[in-house]
């Protein structure tokens, strides 16, 4: 802890981490909420399609926001409109209320995607940004493997409902960090107002920047597959393979062992083989992997040990893509990196709904479908690569 730049990864990462919880201690109880609500699975994977696509649209409005009052006050905005919007979840007496409250909840969740992004922009560039936002990847990958097994446990003595009273204790601890713990990186002399004209001008440098949009849409489309994963796993693992609320939450957990644990090579592979060909190297194997994978599917090797060590060796790829792809699009552009982060969080959680838009009519609760539709995510993120990277661009050519 005496390194000051791990101190702050790990408050921004336990932050961080609220979003995720959000979504993942929440998939076992998808059954469940639509058996409870009347409803049918659809409807009730509707709950996260609505928290994805408000979690998208608000970063629009923090990044500025960030950039012109501070990092602070919109932290503290967002996880006051979540903490709000998570006890209407608890309370929702149908499906309609709920995905409302979801979308809200998703609303206020989005600065915790935006501002620890800028926070890291505003005192570490490079490799180091890297290894910053892997630390921070410890934090948020540990929840993908404990959320779904906690939200299994208050399963197991309450309900649906009662996962949203964990959530908001979380957030009440957040607050605290961010009251207390957390400091301002961004000086006063280094704010910018929020004036329309210089969005529009900061928006179009970057939408015209080919390398910022390329970026940007591999960390999308990397994004999507997992996205398309959370919306059809639950079901997947429960109907073909007859696992339990808790089975479900070990499997999802060792997909995640991969993702996480690569993550923490990011910055030291940058330091050693250059950021660029690490996202290079990783992309080309996700889609080899997924790949494989569904070919291995489509042969009718589809046993549950097979998906899982399959899928945990393309997030292996996966968390080394992600944290790098980040830093290198925000690197260029320090005196907007709010609105940077802001653009390229809500482009690519748009990006992840319109995949799951995209895809859900053709996944029919099996792997045989669910498989397929992470590999098509995987090639277009690949192909977004080759289109933005010289290194990768010429090896395709």
């Amino acid at each position: 802890m005496r390194d000051p730049l791990f101190r702050m990864a790990l408050i921004l990462g336990l932050l961080s981490a609220v979003g995720p919880f959000a979504i993942d201690m929440y998939l076992p109880a998808l059954p469940e909420v639509a058996a409870d609500l009347a409803t049918t699975e659809a409807n009730a994977a509707l709950t996260l399609t609505s928290y994805f696509i408000a979690f998208g649209l608000a970063q629009m409005i923090y990044g500025p926001m960030s950039d012109a009052i501070g990092r602070k006050w919109p932290l503290l905005l967002g996880v006051s409109i979540f903490l709000a919007a998570t006890v209407a979840a608890s309370l929702a007496p149908n499906i309609g209320a709920l995905i409302a409250a979801r979308a809200v909840q998703g609303f206020g969740a989005a600065t915790l995607m935006v501002v620890p992004r800028a926070v890291i922009r505003d005192m570490a560039t490079g490799p180091a940004a890297a290894r910053m936002m892997a630390a921070i990847m410890i934090v948020i990958s540990v929840s993908p493997m404990l959320a779904p097994l906690t939200g299994s446990l208050v399963m197991a003595w309450g309900g649906w409902r009662e996962i949203f009273a964990v959530l908001g204790a979380a957030s009440l601890v957040s607050l605290g960090l961010i009251l207390f713990v957390l400091p301002e990186t961004l000086p006063p002399d280094r704010r910018q107002p929020v004036r329309l004209a210089p969005m529009l001008a900061g928006a179009r440098r970057l939408l015209g920047d080919r390398r910022f949009m390329g970026l940007t849409m591999i960390g999308g489309f990397g994004m999507s597959s997992f996205l398309v994963f959370l919306a059809t796993a639950s079901f997947v693992y429960t109907r073909q393979y007859g696992l339990s609320p808790t089975g479900f939450s070990l499997a999802f957990a060792i997909n995640a062992v991969g993702f996480f644990s690569a993550s923490q090579f990011a910055g030291r592979l940058g330091l050693r083989l250059g950021m660029e060909r690490v996202i290079s190297l990783a992309i080309t194997g996700f889609l080899a992997m997924t790949l494989l994978l569904s070919g291995l599917v489509a042969l009718g090797i589809d046993a549950l040990p097979v998906v899982v060590v399959g899928l945990l060796l393309a997030n292996a790829c996966l968390g080394l893509v992600m944290p790098t792809a980040m830093v290198m699009s925000l690197d260029p552009h320090p005196d907007i990196a709010g609105l940077a982060s802001s653009l390229g969080g809500t482009i690519q959680m748009l990006t992840g709904a319109a995949m799951i838009g995209v895809t859900s009519p053709f996944i029919d609760n099996s792997a045989a479908t669910m498989v397929p539709a992470i590999a098509l995510c995987a090639a277009l993120a690949w192909l977004a690569a080759a289109l933005s990277l010289p290194r990768l661009r010429l090896r395709a050519a």
